[in-house]
């Protein structure tokens, strides 16, 4: 693993000094070097930086100013800070330890302790890591269904209530296609499930590959799916579900599924955002839209919309 450690220190005798102190790779293969916090944080946004040495004298940008433009950044305010202090005074120390710094060393420094204090921040990071690593796991098991790889329901539902929340603020449209494979129950008969779940997983794709970055996609149920998307009328949400439509129609499959012609149909429901909504309301809607879309025949849309 290349770890890397940026230094920050006015004072290019100490910077060296340092450097040299971790001179032999063993803790970090890339050691970074900043004369002020300016330039320091050019180097963070180019650099995935393990750990920082910050000066607190320095001239313009402080180690507590640089400190606090850290903490305010989501992608940087996780680094590991050690202070460097010429002073001893318990204040100084506070100061830096409430702004946000780990640790402090006192200049002149011990390399001895340095390499030491540094290691400890190390471990502590390559646990945070580990742990932070496990938890977005744990999250995207929660979130999504195993098979397609698409949100599960329960995800589906908490994206719905904010994104009518902010509809409701804003007064932008919301939309809700549902969309449920034709005779999915023949494909599994004549086919067998494993085909069947390549079929949804191919679909998936398709609904992936149709929507926009800040939309939605999730397996509502067995062949069924559902997708959100925010900002969107009823009449750009049916040219969405007709353009999958149109595409799954055109889906080829191999081997047993050579010959078999892959249909989708859709209910769409659409949101104005001019009174507050709910989400069983919408979907139910959007459920009602794809039954009738059903029952006319299937391989169509239907639609419907809520408040107009």
């Amino acid at each position: 693993m290349n770890r890397t450690l940026l230094i920050i220190d006015d004072s290019k005798a100490i910077r060296t000094q340092v450097e040299q102190t971790f001179a032999d790779g063993n803790m970090f293969q890339k050691i970074l070097q900043a004369a002020d916090g300016i330039e320091a944080f050019k180097l963070l946004v180019n650099n995935n930086v393990d750990i920082i040495l910050c000066d607190i004298e320095m001239p313009g940008i402080d180690g507590l100013k640089f400190l606090a433009m850290l903490q305010s950044r989501e992608d940087l305010k996780e680094i590991p800070v050690l202070m460097l202090t010429s002073h001893g005074d318990l204040n100084t120390k506070v100061r830096g330890l409430e702004s946000g710094a780990c640790d402090y060393i006192t200049k002149p420094f011990e390399p001895a302790e340095m390499v030491a204090r540094v290691h400890v921040q190390m471990q502590i990071k390559t646990l945070q890591d580990e742990l932070r690593r496990s938890n977005q796991l744990l999250l995207q098991l929660a979130q999504t269904d195993p098979l397609t790889r698409l949100y599960n329901r329960r995800h589906l539902y908490e994206k719905l209530e904010t994104e009518l929340n902010r509809c409701y603020r804003g007064r932008n449209p919301l939309s809700l296609i549902m969309a449920d494979i034709d005779h999915f129950k023949q494909v599994n008969d004549k086919y067998g499930h494993q085909v069947g779940d390549e079929v949804l997983v191919r679909v998936a794709d398709l609904l992936q590959e149709q929507l926009r970055t800040y939309d939605l996609a999730a397996r509502y149920g067995g062949e069924e799916f559902c997708l959100v998307l925010p900002e969107t009328d009823l009449e750009a949400a049916c040219e969405v579900a007709e353009r999958i439509r149109m595409r799954a129609e055109e889906m080829t499959f191999s081997g047993k599924m050579e010959n078999h012609k892959l249909t989708i149909s859709f209910g769409v429901a659409a949101y104005d955002g001019t009174t507050d909504g709910s989400i069983d309301e919408i979907v139910k809607v959007a459920d009602a839209a794809l039954y009738e879309a059903k029952n006319a025949g299937r391989n169509q849309i239907k639609e419907k919309e809520i408040f107009s």
